[in-house]
């Protein structure tokens, strides 16, 4: 799939070394290898993987020309006449092709230090749904203050419409009323002070993920590197060097477009100037994807680059099932099953190498055993604020209903009165 998927294609030329002369044509890159393709023949004259990118650097061409290249084991690739502008090109390339490293890296010391064994397959499908749940947590707790600020609010207003119901009736009584000093008093004796209960959670909210980022604003030629933060708030767009350029908070985003699994946009829309978009690229954008789609249900849009990506990030979750059955039914089995004896072996180093494989120790057991135990707790407590929501969405049904028919009834008194 992923050779599949183009991140990025630029117009641009090609030095051919063997004919000693520059080829027009598109430069194009996925997640894990550069290609180029003439315009002519339709040729595809470079193909490589990231991986074996030794340098990737800036450079002028007959002391002239500004040209990128990339050096590929021993050979230095020279691309020219890029579009939108070299820089773009070199932030793209070289963020893929450090993330492509980093990540090569990463799994090879894994590779090398461990040997996946059932044990290990199921503790890190369990560590991944322990995480998921924990980030759905997190949202739900903020959602939870954010009806509890509402039902504030309309408490707020209620005591509003009761002071308004008493000026109310002091305009519709006689002048000759005797009580009347009493109702202009009443209401500004007996009018509790609020004072505004200002929440901290801003400064302690937790991050739910932090990615870099190749971030554009409104034109291609204003790309620059920099990170993406999702809180359990919003998002935040800063730079390089940790310095917001823009939060967007949960009701301030009124779309998010999926362009491909590497790329999205998101905007605010305003009436009267220009919107604000923001055009995010990044090697680590699937990791962040399940999670805007969980924060921004309604507003987040796959195009049709992206559906592919939909499709199969949602098969693996039909198959995470199954593949926990499996090592389940390994564990069982492990278990069940006696080992047979060096003498009924005879087997192969290779039937010996599965077969320790399938072994689960003790330690991972028990780290199993940890992790369920979380997985169970944050599943009761997930189950308490969602009851909690639905009684705190009951209040707020209620208060609106009542707000709406005291507004509905003063309108009509001061229809009245005038």
């Amino acid at each position: 799939m992923n050779e599949d998927i183009r991140i990025h294609t630029w117009p641009c030329s090609y030095y051919l070394d063997t004919e000693k002369r520059w080829v027009s044509g598109r430069l194009s890159l996925t997640p894990v290898a550069v290609k180029f393709t003439a315009d002519k023949t339709g040729e595809l004259l470079v193909h490589f993987h990231l991986s074996s990118i030794s340098e990737i650097k800036k450079e002028s061409s007959n002391l002239i020309f500004s040209s990128l290249t990339l050096l590929e084991k021993n050979t230095k690739h020279w691309f020219s006449s890029l579009q939108p502008s070299r820089n773009v090109v070199f932030n793209i390339l070289e963020h893929f092709w450090r993330e492509q490293l980093l990540s090569q890296h990463g799994a090879g010391a894994q590779a090398a230090s461990l040997e996946m064994t059932k044990g290990k397959e199921l503790t890190g499908l369990l560590a991944g749904s322990q995480q998921r749940l924990e980030d759905t947590a997190k949202v739900l707790q903020y959602q939870g203050e954010q009806f509890d600020n509402i039902v504030k609010g309309l408490n707020k207003i209620e005591s509003d419409m009761d002071v308004a119901d008493r000026l109310l009736t002091e305009l519709e009584s006689p002048s000759w009323w005797p009580f009347s000093s009493k109702l202009w008093k009443s209401p500004l004796e007996t009018k509790p002070k609020e004072t505004a209960t200002i929440s901290n959670s801003k400064n302690q909210e937790e991050v739910l993920l932090r990615i870099p980022v190749i971030i554009t604003y409104r034109t291609d030629a204003s790309v620059k590197p920099g990170k993406l933060t999702l809180l359990v708030s919003g998002l935040e767009i800063s730079d390089c060097n940790s310095q917001v350029i823009h939060r967007f908070e949960l009701k301030d985003v009124d779309d998010i477009k999926v362009h491909t699994p590497y790329e999205i946009s998101v905007r605010q829309r305003f009436i009267g100037k220009p919107d604000i978009s923001y055009q995010l690229l990044s090697a680590k954008m699937p990791n962040a994807i399940p999670i805007l789609e969980m924060q921004f249900s309604k507003k987040i849009q796959f195009l049709e680059d992206a559906l592919g990506f939909v499709s199969t990030r949602k098969s693996p979750q039909a198959d995470l099932g199954s593949s926990i059955w499996q090592a389940a039914t390994g564990l069982i089995e492990s278990v069940a099953q006696p080992r047979p004896s060096s003498g009924e072996e005879g087997g192969s180093s290779k039937q010996v190498q599965i077969q320790k494989q399938e072994q689960v120790s003790e330690s991972e057991t028990q780290q199993m055993r940890q992790i369920l135990r979380k997985l169970k707790s944050l599943a009761l407590e997930t189950e308490t604020e969602l009851e909690r929501h639905d009684e705190t969405l009951d209040t707020i049904t209620s208060s609106v209903d009542r707000a709406t028919w005291t507004i509905d009834k003063q309108n009509r008194r001061i229809k009245k009165l005038t």
